[in-house]
């Protein structure tokens, strides 16, 4: 019998370790100027994989009946709309019991950056993918970026932050201060190839939470270090939210020349977010504005912008958002309880860069680290147990 477990045990971790080695290379796939003409086929694949895992784990009846839920809502999201994403994301979660998931992530970082590293020597050396781009980049002049075979300077950048911000959750406690100093050092050499500065702003306010962590062992600090973060997560919600629905008052001022106190407000944020909320009104049916949201989307709602919070909304429909919002804020409230302060400041962060950019709101499971963490918790959140890396 204890034989047979361990064969069943073998097959569920080498099912879910293969998905996620996969889920990887996708990511990586996309990051580089290769089209993969199967990627449809191969989620299905990875869907499967997990699904294995699921089949072959032990789930106690709350967990169960929590699972159904989300697939349910899934379900619901893939016949309105055609996207499967949340039942992938749902499957990939239950399947993340019992995995150690820090050796997990561990594989996930260096797979990523051996990946990233490929990718730029690619370009490099002409074998695929543009070094840099001279274009207009809404700026209103033409300029010169580096891209390093992604695509775009932002996507560089971007894979700079979150694997910064990954790296250094991993590793925190054998970090001293000058290696944060070298980390500093990194993004700011990749800012002056790319002059992306959401990315880096992100990279630098990880850098300053993770450097403070030691002092929110002291009572009044740790309150203040916790405010923060969590001030960070849902203002950053807030202000997503709130510019989709008043989105259309800068279409008032560059068509009709109307000023407010409000326009003025707005145009003000959008200078801060780059011409994001601007992008919203930019499209013919100014897609992503609230107007466009239903309660569980549209099969039309495909449009790509860069603003991740509203994208959620946008693609997947109110209900799913909000759902994501509430699951998103619970977890907080647990991760201050039981003092786990390395994996808010990972929420509050991505959170931020959310705001901005779209990178964790997409078709790709490994883009998103938060879904491993959330994993390693999930179980010890619907039972509300401490967990105990």
């Amino acid at each position: 019998m204890e034989t047979k477990q361990s064969i069943f045990s073998k097959i569920a971790y080498s099912c879910f370790y293969l998905g996620v080695v996969i889920e990887v290379l996708l990511v990586l796939i996309d990051k580089s100027a290769y089209t993969n003409p199967i990627e449809g086929r191969i989620f299905q694949l990875t869907f499967l994989l997990f699904f294995v895992k699921v089949c072959l784990t032990k789930y106690s009846f709350k967990e169960y009946l929590m699972m159904g839920l989300f697939l349910f809502v899934g379900v619901i999201s893939y016949l309105v709309t055609g996207r499967n994403e949340i039942i992938r994301i749902v499957m990939f979660i239950a399947a993340c019991k019992n995995i150690d998931m820090i050796k997990c992530l561990k594989l996930v970082f260096w797979m990523t950056v051996v990946g990233c590293v490929v990718i730029m020597a690619a370009s490099l050396t002409g074998i695929l993918g543009t070094v840099a781009l001279t274009q207009d980049y809404g700026r209103g002049s033409v300029e010169t970026r580096y891209v390093l075979g992604m695509g775009h300077p932002n996507a560089l950048q971007c894979m700079v932050c979150v694997l910064t911000i990954l790296g250094i959750y991993l590793y925190r406690s054998k970090l001293r201060w000058y290696h944060y100093i070298g980390i500093l050092l990194i993004n700011l050499f990749f800012f002056i190839l790319t002059d992306s500065k959401t990315a880096l702003i992100t990279a630098m306010c990880a850098l300053f939470f993770f450097f403070c962590i030691p002092i929110t062992q002291k009572k009044n600090w740790r309150w203040l270090f916790v405010t923060g973060n969590i001030g960070i997560l849902t203002g950053s919600i807030i202000i997503s939210i709130m510019s989709a629905k008043d989105a259309m008052c800068l279409w008032y001022y560059f068509w009709e020349g109307a000023t407010s106190t409000k326009i003025k407000f707005y145009l003000f944020l959008d200078k801060i977010l780059t011409g994001r909320i601007h992008s919203l009104i930019e499209t013919n049916n100014h897609e992503g504005i609230m107007d466009t949201w239903s309660l569980f989307s549209r099969p039309e709602n495909n449009y790509y912008f860069d603003m991740g919070w509203v994208r959620l909304f946008y693609w997947y429909g109110i209900i799913p958002a909000c759902l994501v919002i509430a699951v998103l804020i619970i977890f907080a409230v647990y991760l201050v309880m039981n003092r786990k302060m390395e994996e808010l400041v990972v929420l509050s962060m991505f959170a931020l860069y959310t705001v901005v950019e779209a990178h964790l709101v997409s078709v790709y499971i490994a883009r998103n680290y938060l879904f491993f963490i959330f994993g390693m918790y999930w179980c010890h959140l619907l039972q509300n147990q401490r967990y105990r890396k």
